[in-house]
């Protein structure tokens, strides 16, 4: 079995490939930063070789999925080669009023968090189609579900790539495809987000580590929608019955800039 993890320097991205090895997947480990990348793949290998998978292969891909060609590049590379789970992870925040927010940084975050899911997930789902029993995991958020004043931009690419998983999973399921695809939906994680979105939720984040299990065993399972804890399980019920305007109110306060 084989997985490719994007994003899997560091947080979630990081905490799935470790799980994933812990089962005795291959893996494929794409971010930006090299050093990183090694560093979770030595780990991995370790953790592989601990539980009896001393034969597993970890190979790492430096890419900036921000980069449509980069994309292309990473499915290129995987063509022809059996991928079992693909976790489309790479992304980032950015808090600030809409108006104050930098339109490079947010065009950046549109193209990460956007268009390399939207490219990513087709031209694996097209493969994956072929192949049969395959599974992908979209790691959304529960602000797929929600508005988000102060982080106006994330929130709309949340929106995106949980519809866009929810609508491909459909058509998948209906035309009877082996294949599985799922969108994870944590509220905050225990990550570097806040650091690099320049700011902060009002409530602690949850362990990366336990989302990230999680996660995969509800991918393996062929669950659709994956929301980790009972907390952001209420508070996404609770918001089906709030008008527009107290929930805007609420996640305004939720969501603060520093």
């Amino acid at each position: 079995m084989k997985a490719i993890v994007t994003g899997a320097s560091s947080g979630l991205g990081r905490d799935m490939a470790l799980y994933l090895a812990e089962l005795g997947y291959d893996l494929a480990l794409v971010a930006r930063n090299q050093a990183r990348l090694d560093t979770v793949a030595q780990e991995a290998q370790r953790i592989a070789a601990a539980h009896g998978n001393k034969t597993t292969t970890i190979e790492t891909v430096t890419l900036d999925l921000s980069q449509r060609h980069a994309c292309e590049q990473l499915f290129a590379r995987y063509r022809d080669e059996r991928i079992d789970l693909l976790v489309n992870n790479a992304g980032f925040g950015l808090f600030g009023d809409f108006t104050d927010t930098p339109l490079d940084r947010e065009l950046e975050m549109i193209n990460l968090n956007v268009v390399s899911y939207h490219v990513l997930t087709k031209l694996f789902v097209r493969k994956f189609r072929r192949d049969g029993r395959c599974r992908l995991l979209n790691v959304c958020s529960a602000a797929g579900f929600l508005v988000g004043p102060r982080l106006a931009t994330y929130y709309a690419t949340k929106n995106y790539t949980l519809k866009l998983t929810l609508a491909v999973a459909q058509e998948l399921r209906r035309d009877r495809v082996p294949v599985t695809v799922s969108a994870l939906c944590p509220g905050p994680v225990d990550t570097h987000f806040n650091a690099t979105a320049g700011g902060e939720f009002l409530t602690p984040g949850a362990s990366s580590r336990a989302v990230a299990r999680y996660a995969i065993d509800k991918t393996l399972a062929g669950k659709l929608i994956i929301v980790p804890t009972w907390q952001v399980k209420a508070g996404l019920f609770a918001a089906r019955f709030l008008p527009w305007s107290a929930q805007l109110r609420i996640m305004d306060r939720y969501d603060r800039g520093r």
